[in-house]
Protein backbone atom coordinates (compact mmCIF):
# COMPACT_ATOMS: atom_id res chain seq x y z
CA UNK A 1 0.00 0.00 0.00
CA UNK A 2 1.53 3.27 -1.12
CA UNK A 3 2.61 5.55 1.75
CA UNK A 4 1.64 2.81 4.21
CA UNK A 5 3.68 -0.39 4.10
CA UNK A 6 7.09 1.16 4.60
CA UNK A 7 9.80 -0.69 6.52
CA UNK A 8 8.53 0.54 9.91
CA UNK A 9 5.05 -0.77 9.17
CA UNK A 10 6.42 -4.09 7.96
CA UNK A 11 8.61 -4.47 11.06
CA UNK A 12 5.51 -3.98 13.23
CA UNK A 13 3.50 -6.54 11.26
CA UNK A 14 6.33 -9.04 11.58
CA UNK A 15 6.20 -8.70 15.36
CA UNK A 16 2.49 -9.50 15.21
CA UNK A 17 2.80 -12.49 12.87
CA UNK A 18 6.00 -14.44 12.25
CA UNK A 19 5.05 -16.12 8.97
CA UNK A 20 2.92 -13.91 6.72
CA UNK A 21 4.51 -12.71 3.48
CA UNK A 22 4.97 -8.94 3.65
CA UNK A 23 4.92 -6.57 0.66
CA UNK A 24 6.56 -3.21 0.19
CA UNK A 25 4.53 -0.28 -0.95
CA UNK A 26 4.52 -0.02 -4.74
CA UNK A 27 7.82 1.50 -5.90
CA UNK A 28 7.97 2.85 -9.44
CA UNK A 29 10.81 2.06 -11.78
CA UNK A 30 11.44 5.79 -12.13
CA UNK A 31 11.93 6.15 -8.39
CA UNK A 32 14.64 3.49 -8.43
CA UNK A 33 16.32 4.50 -11.67
CA UNK A 34 16.44 8.22 -10.90
CA UNK A 35 16.09 8.32 -7.11
CA UNK A 36 17.74 7.20 -3.90
CA UNK A 37 17.90 3.41 -4.18
CA UNK A 38 18.89 2.65 -0.55
CA UNK A 39 16.09 4.85 0.76
CA UNK A 40 13.57 2.86 -1.26
CA UNK A 41 15.01 -0.64 -0.88
CA UNK A 42 16.68 -0.88 2.52
CA UNK A 43 14.78 -3.12 4.91
CA UNK A 44 15.27 -5.00 8.16
CA UNK A 45 16.34 -8.64 7.99
CA UNK A 46 13.57 -9.45 10.48
CA UNK A 47 10.99 -8.64 7.77
CA UNK A 48 11.64 -11.85 5.79
CA UNK A 49 9.79 -13.16 3.91
CA UNK A 50 9.23 -9.85 2.13
CA UNK A 51 8.35 -9.06 -1.49
CA UNK A 52 9.30 -5.99 -3.50
CA UNK A 53 6.31 -4.58 -5.38
CA UNK A 54 7.18 -2.67 -8.55
CA UNK A 55 5.16 -0.35 -10.75
CA UNK A 56 6.14 0.19 -14.37
CA UNK A 57 5.47 -0.83 -17.95
CA UNK A 58 8.88 -0.83 -19.66
CA UNK A 59 10.28 -4.39 -19.62
CA UNK A 60 13.98 -3.49 -19.46
CA UNK A 61 13.47 -0.92 -16.72
CA UNK A 62 11.45 -3.41 -14.68
CA UNK A 63 14.13 -6.05 -15.18
CA UNK A 64 16.80 -3.60 -13.96
CA UNK A 65 14.78 -2.70 -10.86
CA UNK A 66 13.93 -6.32 -10.14
CA UNK A 67 17.62 -7.16 -10.22
CA UNK A 68 18.27 -4.41 -7.69
CA UNK A 69 15.57 -5.94 -5.49
CA UNK A 70 17.18 -9.36 -5.73
CA UNK A 71 20.58 -7.89 -4.84
CA UNK A 72 19.07 -6.23 -1.77
CA UNK A 73 17.74 -9.60 -0.63
CA UNK A 74 14.01 -9.51 -1.37
CA UNK A 75 12.26 -12.88 -1.56
CA UNK A 76 9.88 -12.07 -4.43
CA UNK A 77 9.27 -9.49 -7.14
CA UNK A 78 5.63 -8.46 -7.52
CA UNK A 79 4.39 -6.48 -10.52
CA UNK A 80 1.44 -4.25 -9.63
CA UNK A 81 -1.23 -4.25 -12.36
CA UNK A 82 -3.98 -3.30 -9.93
CA UNK A 83 -3.46 0.31 -8.84
CA UNK A 84 -6.21 2.54 -10.32
CA UNK A 85 -4.91 5.99 -9.37
CA UNK A 86 -4.80 8.64 -12.10
CA UNK A 87 -1.21 9.48 -11.15
CA UNK A 88 -0.22 5.89 -11.90
CA UNK A 89 -2.24 5.89 -15.13
CA UNK A 90 -0.35 8.97 -16.32
CA UNK A 91 2.76 6.84 -16.05
CA UNK A 92 1.04 4.21 -18.24
CA UNK A 93 1.12 1.45 -15.63
CA UNK A 94 -1.05 0.01 -12.89
CA UNK A 95 -4.56 -1.27 -13.61
CA UNK A 96 -4.70 0.26 -17.10
CA UNK A 97 -2.18 -2.40 -18.16
CA UNK A 98 -4.85 -5.08 -17.83
CA UNK A 99 -5.93 -3.91 -21.29
CA UNK A 100 -2.48 -4.87 -22.59
CA UNK A 101 -1.82 -8.47 -21.51
CA UNK A 102 0.84 -8.94 -24.20
CA UNK A 103 2.85 -6.04 -22.73
CA UNK A 104 2.43 -7.42 -19.22
CA UNK A 105 3.69 -10.77 -20.51
CA UNK A 106 6.76 -9.07 -21.96
CA UNK A 107 7.40 -7.37 -18.62
CA UNK A 108 7.10 -10.64 -16.71
CA UNK A 109 9.35 -12.44 -19.17
CA UNK A 110 12.12 -9.83 -18.88
CA UNK A 111 11.90 -9.76 -15.08
CA UNK A 112 12.13 -13.55 -14.94
CA UNK A 113 15.18 -13.45 -17.19
CA UNK A 114 16.83 -10.98 -14.83
CA UNK A 115 16.21 -12.66 -11.46
CA UNK A 116 16.13 -16.11 -9.91
CA UNK A 117 13.49 -15.32 -7.27
CA UNK A 118 9.72 -15.74 -7.87
CA UNK A 119 7.90 -13.17 -10.00
CA UNK A 120 4.21 -12.58 -9.26
CA UNK A 121 1.48 -10.29 -10.58
CA UNK A 122 -1.20 -8.39 -8.65
CA UNK A 123 -4.24 -7.31 -10.67
CA UNK A 124 -8.00 -6.67 -10.69
CA UNK A 125 -10.78 -8.79 -12.21
CA UNK A 126 -11.55 -6.13 -14.82
CA UNK A 127 -11.40 -2.47 -15.74
CA UNK A 128 -14.15 0.11 -16.12
CA UNK A 129 -17.34 -1.51 -17.48
CA UNK A 130 -15.71 -4.76 -18.59
CA UNK A 131 -17.63 -7.22 -16.42
CA UNK A 132 -17.15 -10.53 -18.25
CA UNK A 133 -15.19 -13.26 -16.48
CA UNK A 134 -13.51 -14.06 -19.79
CA UNK A 135 -11.54 -10.79 -19.56
CA UNK A 136 -9.64 -11.76 -16.41
CA UNK A 137 -9.43 -15.40 -17.51
CA UNK A 138 -7.73 -14.41 -20.76
CA UNK A 139 -5.45 -11.94 -18.96
CA UNK A 140 -4.24 -14.61 -16.54
CA UNK A 141 -3.87 -17.17 -19.31
CA UNK A 142 -1.75 -14.84 -21.43
CA UNK A 143 0.54 -13.72 -18.59
CA UNK A 144 0.92 -17.29 -17.35
CA UNK A 145 2.47 -18.19 -20.70
CA UNK A 146 5.34 -15.82 -19.80
CA UNK A 147 6.09 -17.95 -16.74
CA UNK A 148 4.16 -16.21 -13.97
CA UNK A 149 2.89 -18.89 -11.58
CA UNK A 150 1.25 -16.72 -8.90
CA UNK A 151 -1.56 -14.20 -9.41
CA UNK A 152 -2.88 -12.01 -6.60
CA UNK A 153 -6.39 -11.01 -7.59
CA UNK A 154 -8.28 -8.05 -6.13
CA UNK A 155 -11.83 -9.23 -6.66
CA UNK A 156 -13.14 -5.87 -7.90
CA UNK A 157 -13.02 -3.98 -11.17
CA UNK A 158 -10.80 -0.92 -11.35
CA UNK A 159 -12.70 2.15 -12.52
CA UNK A 160 -10.03 4.22 -14.22
CA UNK A 161 -11.98 7.49 -14.46
CA UNK A 162 -14.38 8.99 -11.96
CA UNK A 163 -13.44 7.11 -8.78
CA UNK A 164 -10.64 7.86 -6.34
CA UNK A 165 -8.31 5.05 -5.20
CA UNK A 166 -10.29 4.87 -1.93
CA UNK A 167 -13.59 4.62 -3.81
CA UNK A 168 -12.06 1.95 -6.02
CA UNK A 169 -11.53 -0.13 -2.88
CA UNK A 170 -15.16 0.23 -1.83
CA UNK A 171 -17.61 0.94 -4.67
CA UNK A 172 -17.02 -1.67 -7.40
CA UNK A 173 -18.74 -4.85 -6.21
CA UNK A 174 -16.69 -7.77 -4.95
CA UNK A 175 -16.87 -10.86 -7.13
CA UNK A 176 -15.12 -13.56 -5.18
CA UNK A 177 -16.64 -16.16 -7.47
CA UNK A 178 -14.46 -14.90 -10.34
CA UNK A 179 -11.32 -15.59 -8.30
CA UNK A 180 -12.55 -19.04 -7.27
CA UNK A 181 -13.25 -19.77 -10.92
CA UNK A 182 -9.72 -18.76 -11.88
CA UNK A 183 -8.41 -21.42 -9.51
CA UNK A 184 -10.68 -24.02 -11.07
CA UNK A 185 -9.66 -23.01 -14.61
CA UNK A 186 -5.94 -22.80 -13.77
CA UNK A 187 -5.40 -25.49 -11.13
CA UNK A 188 -1.61 -25.46 -11.61
CA UNK A 189 -1.33 -21.73 -10.80
CA UNK A 190 -1.19 -20.18 -7.34
CA UNK A 191 -4.26 -17.96 -7.02
CA UNK A 192 -4.36 -15.50 -4.09
CA UNK A 193 -7.52 -13.53 -3.30
CA UNK A 194 -7.66 -9.92 -2.11
CA UNK A 195 -10.35 -7.36 -1.31
CA UNK A 196 -12.76 -6.76 1.57
CA UNK A 197 -11.42 -9.51 3.84
CA UNK A 198 -11.29 -8.43 7.48
CA UNK A 199 -11.52 -11.47 9.80
CA UNK A 200 -9.79 -14.79 10.41
CA UNK A 201 -13.00 -16.79 9.68
CA UNK A 202 -13.23 -15.06 6.29
CA UNK A 203 -9.62 -15.98 5.57
CA UNK A 204 -10.31 -19.62 6.39
CA UNK A 205 -13.41 -19.63 4.20
CA UNK A 206 -11.53 -18.28 1.18
CA UNK A 207 -8.74 -20.82 1.66
CA UNK A 208 -11.28 -23.52 0.88
CA UNK A 209 -11.27 -22.20 -2.71
CA UNK A 210 -7.89 -20.54 -3.40
CA UNK A 211 -4.25 -20.88 -2.42
CA UNK A 212 -3.77 -17.72 -0.39
CA UNK A 213 -5.30 -14.53 0.98
CA UNK A 214 -3.82 -11.04 0.81
CA UNK A 215 -4.93 -8.62 3.53
CA UNK A 216 -4.43 -4.90 3.00
CA UNK A 217 -5.90 -2.03 4.98
CA UNK A 218 -7.76 -4.29 7.40
CA UNK A 219 -4.38 -5.50 8.66
CA UNK A 220 -3.22 -1.92 9.01
CA UNK A 221 -6.28 -0.70 10.92
CA UNK A 222 -6.52 -3.81 13.09
CA UNK A 223 -3.24 -5.74 12.93
CA UNK A 224 -4.09 -7.84 15.96
CA UNK A 225 -6.56 -10.03 14.06
CA UNK A 226 -3.50 -11.59 12.41
CA UNK A 227 -1.62 -12.12 15.69
CA UNK A 228 0.17 -15.40 16.31
CA UNK A 229 -1.37 -17.58 19.00
CA UNK A 230 0.15 -16.79 22.38
CA UNK A 231 1.55 -13.43 21.31
CA UNK A 232 0.74 -10.43 23.52
CA UNK A 233 0.46 -6.79 22.60
CA UNK A 234 2.91 -5.98 25.38
CA UNK A 235 5.56 -8.10 23.66
CA UNK A 236 4.97 -6.26 20.39
CA UNK A 237 5.15 -2.81 22.01
CA UNK A 238 8.37 -3.68 23.82
CA UNK A 239 9.93 -4.92 20.57
CA UNK A 240 8.84 -1.76 18.78
CA UNK A 241 10.29 0.47 21.52
CA UNK A 242 13.63 -1.30 21.15
CA UNK A 243 13.40 -0.94 17.36
CA UNK A 244 12.52 2.76 17.58
CA UNK A 245 15.76 3.49 19.44
CA UNK A 246 17.60 2.70 16.19
CA UNK A 247 15.44 5.00 14.06
CA UNK A 248 15.69 8.73 13.34
CA UNK A 249 12.02 9.58 13.84
CA UNK A 250 9.68 8.23 16.51
CA UNK A 251 6.70 9.69 14.66
CA UNK A 252 7.46 7.59 11.57
CA UNK A 253 7.24 4.46 13.72
CA UNK A 254 4.29 5.24 15.98
CA UNK A 255 1.99 6.28 13.14
CA UNK A 256 1.79 2.62 12.14
CA UNK A 257 0.97 1.45 15.66
CA UNK A 258 -2.27 3.36 16.25
CA UNK A 259 -4.47 0.36 15.44
CA UNK A 260 -2.69 -2.07 17.75
CA UNK A 261 -5.39 -1.78 20.45
CA UNK A 262 -8.28 -1.55 17.97
CA UNK A 263 -11.66 -2.43 19.52
CA UNK A 264 -10.29 -2.63 23.07
CA UNK A 265 -11.68 -0.44 25.89
CA UNK A 266 -8.69 1.92 25.85
CA UNK A 267 -8.05 2.12 22.10
CA UNK A 268 -8.71 5.86 22.02
CA UNK A 269 -6.31 6.49 24.91
CA UNK A 270 -3.61 4.49 23.14
CA UNK A 271 -4.04 6.46 19.92
CA UNK A 272 -4.05 9.77 21.77
CA UNK A 273 -0.86 9.04 23.67
CA UNK A 274 1.02 7.86 20.58
CA UNK A 275 -0.16 10.88 18.57
CA UNK A 276 0.67 13.58 21.10
CA UNK A 277 2.77 16.10 19.10
CA UNK A 278 4.61 17.43 22.14
CA UNK A 279 5.64 13.94 23.23
CA UNK A 280 6.59 12.88 19.71
CA UNK A 281 8.78 15.97 19.38
CA UNK A 282 10.95 14.61 22.20
CA UNK A 283 11.72 11.57 20.02
CA UNK A 284 11.79 9.31 23.10
CA UNK A 285 10.75 5.67 22.44
CA UNK A 286 9.89 5.48 26.13
CA UNK A 287 6.59 7.03 25.08
CA UNK A 288 5.51 3.61 23.81
CA UNK A 289 6.29 1.98 27.14
CA UNK A 290 4.48 4.67 29.10
CA UNK A 291 1.46 4.26 26.84
CA UNK A 292 1.66 0.51 27.29
CA UNK A 293 1.74 0.81 31.07
CA UNK A 294 -1.17 3.24 31.07
CA UNK A 295 -3.35 1.27 28.67
CA UNK A 296 -2.61 -2.20 30.02
CA UNK A 297 -3.02 -1.00 33.59
CA UNK A 298 -6.41 0.52 32.89
CA UNK A 299 -7.40 -2.53 30.88
CA UNK A 300 -6.60 -4.65 33.93
CA UNK A 301 -8.67 -2.34 36.13
CA UNK A 302 -11.57 -2.52 33.65
CA UNK A 303 -11.38 -6.32 33.68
Amino acid sequence: MMDVTDRHCRFLLRQVNAKVLLYTEMITTGALIHGNVPRHLDFNKEEHPVALQLGGSEPDELAHCAKLGEQYGYDEINLNIGCPSERVQRGAFGACLMAEPALVSSCVKRIREAVAIPVTVKHRIGIDKVEEYSFVRDFVGTVALAGCRTFIVHARNAVLKGLSPKENREIPPLKYGYVYRLKRDFPDLQIVINGGITTRPEVEQHLQHVDGVMIGRAAYGNPWFLADEGKTRAEVVQAMAHYARRQDSLRHVTRHMLGLYHATPRARLWRRMLSDPLELKKNDPGLMLRALETVEGRLAEAA
